[in-house]
């Protein structure tokens, strides 16, 4: 019968491959993460002295100076703008659309926007203000 022998003093464990995997998994996170870039339009909207505070869980719709439409952040063509709205609309309880429009955009663009959100289900399509802004 083979007998142990005794440990004698403390035991050393060796760290140095743990750090270095540690290191490894590091640096391959943030090379495979992803970055966000916040896309931020600047839209000079038209005043008005009626506006009231709109929803927070409404649907933002941007129409920049440029006539390009983004649905929330995301750049969105103008053909398929009403799938995209029909889309999101599904998951809210109150089918509620927003229109952010730069005041230099043509009305037949705001009227095309607000077309393309009835046709989607949005029983409600508001158009934001700078009066909305200070509220």
């Amino acid at each position: 019968m083979k007998r142990r022998r005794a440990i004698e003093g403390p035991m050393e464990v060796d760290i140095s491959p743990l750090i270095d995997v540690v290191f490894l998994l590091l640096i391959f996170f943030m090379v495979s993460s992803t970055f966000v870039k916040d896309t931020k339009l600047d839209l000079e909207r038209p005043g008005a002295s009626s506006g009231t505070a709109a929803s927070s869980k409404a649907i933002r719709l941007y129409i920049d100076r440029n006539q390009e439409f983004y649905v929330g952040e995301t750049p969105v063509k103008p053909w398929m703008l009403q799938s995209r709205v029909r889309e999101l609309l599904r998951d809210q309880s109150e089918p509620t659309v927003l229109v952010v429009v730069d005041r230099s955009v043509p009305a037949e663009k705001l009227v095309e926007a607000v077309d393309q959100c009835r046709l989607a289900g949005a029983t409600d399509v508001g158009v934001i203000t700078n009066a909305e802004e200070q509220m």
